[in-house]
C-alpha cells in the first residue's frame, strides 16, 4: 500500500466533503438542527456529508470498515478502518463562525496510518501518513520550538460533557490563566490539534472527546514532531 498516494486521494475526498459543507452553509437554516445531547447539535448537513465521505472512501479502499460519528454506516471490525467526523465544529457551522472541518483517519489494527483534516473556512488541508511527515496544502509542518510555559500559546476547548468536565476546565484555567502567553478556545478539536502541528498553538488540551475528534490530528501532530499524551502524561 502506497500511503503517500492514498493520503493524496483522501485529501481530495475530504475537500469534496468540505465543498459540500461550504455550499450548504450559504443557505443553512438553523431550524433544521437536532440536539443529540444537551447542547450537542447535529443537522442533515453532518449526515449527508458523512454519506458522501463513506461512499468515496468505500470506492478507494473496499476492504476497510468504518467508525463514524453519525453512524450512517454500520461498524464492522476490519484490519483497516476509516474513522470519520464529517463536521467537527458543528456549532461553529450553525452560527457561521470559523473554524470547522472534515476529519478522516485510517487505522490499521491499532495504528493510525493516515490522518487528514480539511478546514472549510480557510480551505486548509492538513495531512500526514505514517513515517511520511505532516503537511498543510503541500508545505511541511513542524511543531513550535517553544519550551517555556510562560511563552506558550495554549488552546483549550469545552466538550458537551460539562458536568464531568467542569473540574478539569477549572483546574486548567487556574493553572494556565495569567501564566501563559495566551489561552484560546476554537470549538473544533480536529482543527485545533492541527494548529499545534502547524505551530499556531504550542499546546492544546481537552478531555471527554471521541476517537473521531482526534484520530487524524494525533498522527498529524506526531509526524510534525509533537507529543500526544493523556492528562497523566501517558500515551
Amino acid at each position: 500500500m502506497d500511503l503517500k498516494q492514498l493520503t493524496s486521494a483522501v485529501c481530495k475526498i475530504a475537500a469534496d466533503g468540505g465543498k459540500y459543507l461550504a455550499e450548504q452553509r450559504k443557505s443553512f437554516d438553523k431550524n433544521k438542527i437536532e440536539e443529540k445531547n444537551s447542547h450537542d447539535y447535529v443537522s442533515y448537513v453532518d449526515k449527508e456529508t458523512e454519506k458522501i465521505l463513506v461512499k468515496e472512501l468505500k470506492e478507494l479502499l473496499p476492504e476497510a470498515g468504518f467508525i463514524t460519528e453519525e453512524e450512517t454506516v454500520k461498524f464492522e471490525e476490519h484490519e483497516y478502518c476509516w474513522i470519520i467526523d464529517p463536521l467537527d465544529g458543528t456549532t461553529n457551522f450553525i452560527y457561521d463562525n470559523p473554524l470547522y472541518g472534515v476529519s478522516i483517519a485510517l487505522k490499521k489494527n491499532d495504528r493510525i496510518i493516515i490522518g487528514v483534516v480539511y478546514e472549510v473556512t480557510r480551505s486548509e488541508c492538513f495531512y500526514a501518513w505514517e513515517n511520511g511527515g505532516s503537511y498543510l496544502n503541500g508545505q511541511k509542518l513542524n511543531v513550535s520550538n517553544t519550551t517555556q510555559l510562560e511563552k506558550a500559546s495554549v488552546g483549550i476547548d469545552l466538550p458537551y460533557n460539562y458536568e464531568n468536565y467542569k473540574p478539569v476546565i477549572n483546574h486548567l484555567t487556574n493553572l494556565l490563566y495569567g501564566k501563559v502567553s495566551s489561552i484560546r478556545l476554537f470549538g473544533s478539536a480536529a482543527v485545533a490539534i492541527c494548529y499545534v502541528a502547524a505551530g499556531r498553538f504550542d499546546i492544546w488540551a481537552e478531555a471527554y472527546i471521541k476517537l473521531w475528534d482526534f484520530a487524524a490530528g494525533v498522527l498529524i501532530v506526531q509526524e510534525a514532531g509533537g507529543k500526544i499524551t493523556n492528562f497523566n502524561g501517558d500515551k
